[in-house]
């Protein structure tokens, strides 16, 4: 569902259907789902829950494999976990032990070619986490626990721990869905923010949709379980955005498509 070329699409997924065991029996979660990712592009996929959304970011992450059909990221087909893949969820996951800078300062530690060197350039990947941690607005905050800090300040440092070894794609897993209204639009700003700088290419799941206006460049939708792709949305409104923008026109009308477009997979 895209006009890309070959040489244009950085993340292909063709055909991928994929099913789960559950109690002995066979559950489809996804069905038959193609797209393409341009380098550098920010896709949304929304549609109802359990439609699979976070199979195909586990698909794209090598955490399971399709019983038919591939995914591919850089023209290179994914047969097991990725190590130019960086993740973020709802649940920031941050050891408890640990203060914010060695969590974020995780992946370093086991993905290649960073851990080789990690010892010997601590004080060079120290640096560049606190650039990063300064960007999302956590200066000063590298010294302290996960406990002592808000939820909204936990996900700003998961961030930080996807971003530190500078991957190729971000994959993000509702990851501003148990905030506040408040701290989510925040964060919204952030993540724009740190896109526009760095230009990874990310793969969003929300129910959000004002979200996933606010955000992407495209969006899909899926179909109830087995999840199918059933429509894909490009998102015009200009950039950078600001929470202004979202009581736009364009803003407006993009968000009530999509809405219908999901209100059609519901029945409504």
């Amino acid at each position: 569902m895209s006009n890309l070329t070959a040489e244009e699409t950085f993340v292909r997924l063709d055909n991928v259907t994929l099913e789960y065991q559950h109690e002995g029996q066979a559950v489809r979660a996804v069905e038959d789902v193609s797209l393409t990712v341009r380098r550098g592009e920010f896709v949304v996929v929304a549609g109802p829950s359990g439609c699979g959304k976070t199979t195909l970011l586990k698909v794209l992450a090598g955490l399971v494999v399709p019983g038919n059909g591939s995914a591919s990221v850089g023209n290179v087909q994914v047969r097991g976990p990725q190590k130019n893949v960086g993740m973020a969820f709802q649940n920031p996951i941050l050891l408890p032990w640990r203060k914010v800078m060695d969590n974020v300062l995780l992946p370093l530690e086991v993905v290649a070619p960073h851990k080789g060197r990690f010892r010997r350039h601590r004080s060079e990947y120290v640096a560049q986490a606190r650039e990063l941690l300064a960007s999302v607005g956590l200066e000063g905050f590298d010294d302290r626990h996960p406990w002592q800090i808000s939820g909204g300040q936990q996900q700003r440092a998961s961030l930080c721990r996807a971003l530190i070894h500078n991957p190729e794609i971000l994959l993000l897993d509702e990851p501003f869905g148990a905030l506040d209204a408040f701290t989510r639009e925040e964060l919204w700003q952030v993540l724009q923010a740190l896109w526009m700088q760095r230009r990874f290419t990310v793969l969003l799941v929300t129910h959000d949709l004002r979200e996933a206006v606010f955000l992407a460049d495209t969006v899909y939708v899926m179909s109830t379980r087995p999840g199918r792709i059933v429509s894909r949305t490009a998102v015009d409104v200009p950039r950078p955005r600001t929470l202004e923008d979202t009581f736009s026109a364009q803003f407006t009308e993009t968000y009530h498509e999509i809405r219908r477009q999901i209100g059609e997979v519901l029945g409504r």
